[in-house]
């Protein structure tokens, strides 16, 4: 005859079954995060092949070849430009929408470079790691890097793109360091943003950190931090931090700015351009 359970038996029991499923759904909910990064962290507007980006005639369309796939990039050309800046853009989006301003550039006499990400516009492939990313963007700089020997280095990063432009800052700074770092709303680290408002993954579940929290300090040269005072996606106080660790830069706060039109705002656009000027 089978025994029968006592009521605190049964209590422990179920509270074991409950705990035991929490447990199950919450390996489960890690586990669906760490192999859906990719579709959470990069929102791409893919584009035609065959359409163009550009009309303009010192505008040109480049394709750089890496591993798996092959990058679009566009390349505003002057004829005796100052120098370049090399722009990593935001998470979304692609050329079409990011590089929009050329005649801004024009004004300053400083040639610009961009590229959009793995599966971003008309890039083939798909992102991957972290690591490939950085990797990608060593070989985009990699191929215009020798067209501005002696002249200026401006490594741009917007976003998601301020931590690859931190790091490429760095990697560069062994050899020649840019004239001029721009981290426009960055990041203190991925890893940082992320416990901010998901408080309950781990760090370690994150497969893209960009822990530029870890790389500012290491670049010497000149860092310009502009952040929107209204920015809600990733706080003014990421900039305030970046600038702690890296006391050399100079932090511009953008008044009534947030995240996506600081573009906008004549404050933002006159100081990145006095800075250009001032190179």
């Amino acid at each position: 005859m089978p025994l029968r359970r006592t009521p605190l038996q049964t209590l422990v029991h179920s509270a074991l079954a409950l705990m035991l499923s929490g447990l199950a759904l919450y390996g489960g909910a890690l586990a669906w995060l760490w192999f859906s990064q990719e579709k959470l962290l990069f929102v791409p507007v893919v584009l035609p092949a065959g359409q163009p980006l550009s009309q303009a005639a010192d505008i040109h369309e480049v394709a750089i070849d890496v591993p798996g796939a092959r990058l679009s990039a566009l390349h505003l050309r002057m004829p005796d430009p100052k120098g370049v800046v090399f722009f990593l853009h935001g998470n979304g989006g692609s050329l079409a929408n990011w590089f929009v301003n050329p005649a801004y550039y024009r004004r300053v006499n400083f040639d610009l470079f961009m590229i959009d990400y793995r599966g971003f516009g008309k890039s083939t492939g798909r992102i991957e790691s972290e690591e490939q990313l950085h990797a990608d963007v060593r070989a985009a700089w990699a191929t215009i890097a020798d067209r501005y020997a002696g002249r200026k280095v401006v490594v741009y990063g917007r976003s998601l793109g301020s931590g690859l432009a931190a790091a490429l800052a760095v990697e560069l700074s062994a050899t020649r360091a840019p004239d001029l770092t721009v981290l426009v709303s960055p990041y203190r680290s991925m890893a940082a943003l992320a416990q901010e408002r998901f408080a309950w993954v781990p760090a370690g579940v994150l497969r893209y950190p960009l822990r530029t929290d870890q790389l500012i300090a290491r670049i010497h040269s000149p860092i310009l931090l502009i952040h929107g005072e209204r920015d809600s996606l990733i706080a003014p106080s990421h900039s305030e931090a970046l600038k702690a660790l890296a006391p050399h830069a100079t932090l511009l706060r953008v008044p009534g700015a947030g995240h996506n039109d600081l573009q906008e705002f004549d404050v933002y656009l006159g100081a990145f351009a006095q800075a250009l000027l001032a190179l």
